[in-house]
């Protein structure tokens, strides 16, 4: 299911929401989890778990990025600065799985926008492959079809932004 994208004071919000079949614990280690993370988001590595503490982003050319952790809460809720945005996991039992909303906060719609909501709709169907046991096969043609959803969600958002009134 395609994200939502609604107005917010500062910008945007994107929500995402996944139901796994797996217990919180299990979902919450596929955040945190530097070997498990390294299977669905290989530039993302735990540094310190813990409010204040940070996520490390590996640009690939040798460089990283450091991005405070805003919120944490074991099982539960996990929130760190994204460029200049922010990413927000929470998690809640949905009967013997887990239900998880991902919201990212967007204080610019660019033109990398839907790049990233693509990515992260990825990301959450690697993780449930993951969970299953499987492999998503084919990962960038999967984006690239999600890529032609997200354009089309940022563009309608962008349109009823300006007429709106």
């Amino acid at each position: 299911m395609i994200a939502t994208l609604q107005a917010s004071l500062v910008g945007a919000t994107a929500t995402f929401e996944r139901h796994y079949k797996q217990p919180v614990d299990k979902v919450w280690a596929m955040l945190t989890d530097n070997a498990l993370l390294a299977k669905w988001f290989p530039e993302l590595k735990a540094q310190d778990l813990s409010a204040g503490g940070s996520m490390i982003f590996d640009m690939g050319d040798g460089s990283s990025v450091v991005m405070e952790i805003m919120d944490i809460k074991v099982n539960s809720i996990l929130e760190y600065v994204w460029g200049n945005d922010s990413v927000r996991f929470e998690l809640s039992p949905d009967g013997d799985g887990t239900r998880l909303l991902l919201i990212e906060s967007i204080s610019e719609i660019t033109s990398h926008t839907a790049k990233d909501l693509s990515g992260w709709h990825v990301c959450l169907d690697v993780i449930e492959a993951l969970l299953d046991g499987e492999e998503l096969q084919n990962r960038k043609k999967v984006w690239e079809q999600w890529f032609v959803e997200y354009t089309r969600l940022v563009e309608e958002f962008r349109f009823t932004r300006t007429n709106r009134g």
